[in-house]
């Protein structure tokens, strides 16, 4: 799945949760939300619409937990979520144009050094889609504003 899929639906809203809770809480949320959806657990009788739903409210739920039990990729989710929430209308911290940024053509994607050591990573797709991207640290919660060329 892509992270521009991931971030169409916010796995922590999809098992009741919050970026705050620990792996025990995401867990409880999770058993309990899977066996409620689960298609075997469901009423004889429910429509096929009915049965559509929940079936796709079970897939969601089981690919939430999926990625917020796994360590890296709650990181990652949290990280990409934290991007897109900044570049609704938060504060960014400095402007950096893209050439100044270092070009990584081994993960081709652009990096800046933060002043707490971190980076700040702009991956090649979002560097090339014309508009101006803000941009998270990977290790503080600082935030860049990357400018193109006009």
């Amino acid at each position: 799945m892509s992270k521009a899929q991931d971030l169409e639906k916010n796995w922590y809203s999809i098992l009741g949760a919050t970026p705050s809770d620990d792996l025990q809480e995401l867990k409880q949320r999770y058993q309990k939300l899977v066996l409620m959806f689960h298609p075997d657990k469901q009423k004889p009788g429910l429509s096929e619409e009915e049965a559509g739903l929940c079936l796709q409210r079970f897939m969601d739920v089981d690919q939430a937990w999926k990625i917020l039990s796994n360590q890296e990729s709650k990181r990652e989710f949290d990280l990409h979520l934290r991007a897109h929430e900044l570049k609704q209308s938060w504060p960014v911290d400095a402007c950096v144009m893209l050439e100044d940024m270092n070009w990584d053509s081994e993960n081709k994607s652009y990096s800046y050094s933060c002043r707490c050591g971190g980076d700040f990573l702009l991956e090649k797709e979002d560097a090339q889609d014309g508009e101006d991207a803000v941009v998270c640290c990977d290790t503080c919660s600082l935030s860049i504003e990357v400018k193109r060329a006009t």
